[in-house]
């Protein structure tokens, strides 16, 4: 296995309710949804990602139901920052080389709904650092005027 690049692709911040800390997005910061609210049924959360030209993703999560783990991490923690996101080549080599550093696997390569199924991978570096691993750009229910605006920023 070769050594593994990683780039940081999005901001991960548990809510109680994603619509409200959608709107405070929009109001104070200028994001956008990218996406349409997609329910992640493995997770047991609801996932909709933010946009703004120039800046990292913000995927907002909030949970499904009662039964969701993030329910627990929301009560402890209040929400705020769950992890950090990185794009790797291959899910599974990333998940090899953070572990054969020390990491804890949380969730093993598993498809991800909010990424169209691609796989994605859960691990805990330690120090409270939660990081997620993708290998894909893809998004599930992006809004159309979402396409449009990146479109229209690559010419």
């Amino acid at each position: 296995m070769s050594n593994p690049s990683y780039q940081l692709d999005h901001v991960c911040l548990a809510v109680r309710k994603i619509a409200p800390a959608r709107a405070v997005l929009e109001r104070t910061l200028g994001y956008r949804a990218r996406t349409e609210p997609v329910l992640n049924t493995r997770q047991q959360v609801v996932v909709q990602f933010m946009q703004k030209e120039g800046s990292l993703d913000i995927k907002l999560i909030e949970p499904a139901g009662l039964d969701s783990p993030l329910v627990d991490f929301i009560k402890r923690s209040g929400g705020g920052l769950h992890h950090l996101a990185f794009k790797t080549e291959t899910v599974a080599d990333g998940v090899a080389d953070l572990e054969s550093k020390g990491a804890k696997i949380i969730t093993a390569p598993q498809p991800g709904e909010a990424f169209d199924e691609a796989q994605i991978a859960f691990t805990f570096l330690g120090a409270g650092l939660n990081v997620e691993l993708i290998d894909t750009d893809a998004r599930r229910n992006v809004i159309a005027a979402a396409i449009e605006a990146t479109r229209s920023s690559d010419v």
